[in-house]
């Protein structure tokens, strides 16, 4: 049976940017965050380095602002940097006032410990020890459990989004009056309106058959918000990370960057070292930079995957700065203490989304961003390590400054048209579902991955066209579900991602392919943009 509420504030998606705008509103709204799995399940909780700010005296905001633009190839809106960078020292405060503990110096000092990660020309990621994700979301998450203003819907997918343009018929109007969601426990679709809405539903790295992703990331707010109106922007910009563990029991376990930052050198399987003949920082230069270069070597020697060696170090130092990384590669017969670590890259991080403003709102009235889910201009064509827990904060921070100032002054909501299932009937197996998710994965890496070329992208596009028609077919004629829903959010960034890749004609930042290696200095496309499709 399909039941209403209705909020101040709906919030999809339960990371970082999710729950940190949600404590900032709920001393002045009724807030629902709904999130489609566990509430803490998300990418946020896996992010290992940190969150980048400047706290060292040798260091300076203007260092920060000109490694984010360098790690950027040129694309970064420089003013959104600024403004981002500036609120870093105060986003990191905060946090501290939540009750998040940050690694120190040692024992009995004051001062944190800075880490150095690709990209940066000094030491400024604070963290806390390899688990900066996990001790960040669940300090957030107890303290949204303990107010009374925030409703808490885990198990939540949303289905679509409730527009006036297409639930009310008004043409000349498109705001956003909330969404229809599937309660996945029950499959039951619910009506949740609110004059305020915000994605922050994270990435779509499970668009690749290798991520570093958890399996929640599946691009839904970035597919919805397009079928909804919204542009969207540089979705050919993905972010591969360069060393996820090599093991066939390994699901999605990133190998930090810090280790690289504390001196650790990828390694061929003979012992060689090759980063040195690919770029001048070596092994701290930027991720697609050393993504590419290990892709280059795996594919001229045939090897699987390449290693990364940190054993010259000491064993207490090893396991005191990444306690989480040794003892899971302990878990796999892997003493990173005494060996090197077979790694791989994988897709990590989408820098494009859902285009917004500083405050994330988005072309539809009463919707916005936050997060990995919103394109901001903050990571133009490269996403520097460190950079993406430090965005959820900022615009979060800014994103309930400009709600706060609305909610006075939204309207009632009207009446909305409840989910309708009357034409639909339960489908009679799955098997459709699981083979197209694997094919939609499995040509995305083969032809939209590391390298790409004008024929893998038409090969992708023609797949994409015939493995949507059948979504499509599916979808109107069988009752929803949520692997249906982020196959068919999937199939909607793949398309994004496809089409933006054509769009740009040269290679630049994460975007590489080989009918235009050189970046077009003359006239380069800055952001490659795509209306909204409703």
């Amino acid at each position: 049976m399909n039941s209403s509420h209705h909020f101040d504030v709906i919030i999809i998606g339960s990371g970082t940017a999710g729950l940190t705008l949600a404590l900032q509103l709920a001393d002045d709204a009724q807030i629902a965050v709904l999130s489609k799995g566990q509430l803490e399940e998300g990418a946020s909780l896996y992010a290992q380095g940190g969150i980048s700010v400047v706290l060292d005296e040798a260091d300076s905001l203007q260092s920060h602002i000109d490694d984010t633009i360098k790690s950027g190839a040129g694309l970064c809106h420089e003013d959104v940097v600024r403004f981002t960078i500036e609120q870093a020292r105060s986003s990191i405060e905060w946090l501290i006032e939540q009750g998040v503990s940050f690694t120190k110096d040692g024992v009995t000092s004051e001062t944190y410990h800075l880490a150095q990660e690709g990209g940066h020309s000094h030491r400024r990621i604070i963290h806390s020890a390899d688990a900066t994700g996990r001790e960040v979301e669940t300090t957030l998450l107890s303290k949204v459990q303990a107010h009374p203003n925030i409703h808490l819907f885990p198990y939540h997918i949303g289905i679509d989004l409730i527009t006036s343009r297409k639930q009310l018929g008004q043409q000349n109007d498109n705001t956003c009056l909330g969404c229809y969601v599937l309660d996945i426990k029950t499959d039951t679709p619910h009506t949740f309106s609110a004059p305020i809405t915000v994605m922050a539903t994270g990435g779509a790295g499970k668009v690749y058959l290798y991520t570093s992703n958890p399996d929640v990331c599946t691009g839904d707010g970035i597919a919805m918000g397009w079928r909804a109106g919204c542009r969207v922007a540089n979705m050919e910009f993905i972010q591969f990370h360069p060393t996820c563990l090599y093991h066939p029991k390994a699901k999605s376990f990133l190998i930090s960057e810090a280790l690289r930052g504390e001196g650790a050198k990828l390694l061929l399987a003979d012992g060689s070292r090759f980063m040195d003949s690919f770029h001048p920082q070596a092994e701290l230069a930027p991720r697609d930079i050393v993504a590419r270069a290990i892709d280059h070597e795996m594919k001229r020697l045939g090897d699987d995957c390449v290693y990364l060696d940190i054993s010259h170090q000491p064993k207490e130092f090893i396991e005191s700065h990444f306690p989480t990384i040794h003892q899971r590669c302990l878990d796999f017969g892997i003493n990173m203490t005494r060996e090197p670590v077979p790694v791989v890259p994988a897709a990590h991080y989408t820098c494009g989304g859902l285009i917004t403003d500083i405050h994330g709102r988005t072309d539809i009235k009463g919707l916005y961003a936050i997060g990995e889910t919103a394109h901001t201009g903050f990571h133009g064509a490269n996403r520097m390590a460190s950079n993406s827990l430090l965005e959820c904060l900022v615009f979060a921070h800014s994103a309930s400054q400009d709600i706060k100032q609305r909610l006075p002054f939204t309207k009632p909501s009207p009446t909305i048209p409840d989910w309708d299932a009357s034409r639909v009937r339960p489908a009679k197996e799955a098997i459709a579902i699981s083979h197209n998710w694997d094919e939609l994965r499995r040509f995305m890496w083969d032809y939209v991955g590391i390298v790409r070329s004008n024929e893998r992208l038409f090969k992708a596009q023609q797949r994409l066209n015939l493995l949507q028609q059948e979504i499509s077919e599916y979808y109107s004629q069988h009752h929803i579900t949520s692997d249906l829903l982020e196959l068919r959010n999937l199939a909607d960034v793949a398309e994004l991602i496809i089409r933006s890749a054509l769009l740009r004609k040269e290679s630049r930042g994460l975007h590489y392919t080989l009918d235009y290696p050189q970046p077009d200095d003359d006239s380069p496309l800055h952001d490659t943009v795509i209306a909204g499709k409703s």
